[in-house]
């Protein structure tokens, strides 16, 4: 396996408040982990969330008990949920602070995949393919029909989501399932990327630059802060 991991604090941010982990070791139970966390909330709440999520992912599949990938990640996702919500409800510089999460592993040939809110995963085989689905207003109007997919990525209320950790006292992760082969490239990211790059692209890009991760990575970090970088932006490849 190959991989590549860069976060970066984009044109227009004071703080990042994205966070990424890539180990494509063995954790606990996981023969490898892979987390992108998009924080929110107050001066420094963002990045504490996004810190809190990851840190306590990994301590919590290091230990896990489980032997099946979504048990684990399933452990891991709430008890990441009820520190962050612990540390808002202790301190009130942290109050209402929250984070997206996108975490996958891959067992064999079978990738496993959960999210919370609007950080996505794509599987690029063929074509770019975006696996998760986004936990957001703009995501519900595009299912309902109130607005049209291709409109989505420029709408004023893009930022608008309706899940994420820390966020409500209960949480409800999306867990997906795919077999995966030899060749396949997995693209994990926050939304600094996608609302400055549209998909095509993002596919031309990791195409053209395949055969160097570590170029393709840079390349698209580059392009969203070219197209003006007004978020954080995080971006993790992982080829099979």
């Amino acid at each position: 396996m190959r991989t590549f991991s860069v976060t970066d604090i984009g044109l227009k941010r004071t703080i990042n408040q994205d966070y990424v982990y890539c180990n494509e070791n063995k954790i606990g139970n996981l023969p490898c982990l892979f987390v992108v966390a998009d924080g929110m909330g107050g001066h420094r709440a963002g990045d504490k969330a996004s810190r809190v999520c990851v840190d306590v992912m990994c301590e919590t599949v290091s230990n896990s008990e489980f032997k099946t990938p979504v048990s684990i990640l399933k452990e891991a996702v709430l008890a990441s949920h009820k520190r962050i919500i612990e540390l808002s409800e202790s301190d009130v510089e942290y109050e209402g602070m929250g984070t997206t999460l996108v975490a996958a592993t891959i067992v064999d040939d079978t990738l496993y995949v959960v999210n919370v809110g609007d950080s996505r995963l794509y599987l690029l085989r063929d074509s770019l393919s975006q696996i998760t689905e986004d936990h957001s207003l703009v995501e519900e109007m595009v299912k309902s029909g109130e607005l049209a997919k291709e409109y989505a990525r420029i709408h004023p209320n893009k930022n608008i989501i309706t899940r994420a950790l820390g966020i409500g006292s209960t949480i409800n992760p999306d867990f997906f399932e795919l077999k995966i082969g030899s060749g396949d490239i997995i693209l994990m990211c926050s939304d600094g990327l996608t609302n400055m790059v549209e998909d095509a692209e993002i596919e031309y890009i990791i195409k053209r630059e395949r055969a160097d991760l570590n170029q393709a990575g840079m390349t698209l970090l580059n392009r969203a802060n070219d197209a003006g970088g007004k978020d954080n932006i995080t971006v993790l490849l992982a080829e099979v």
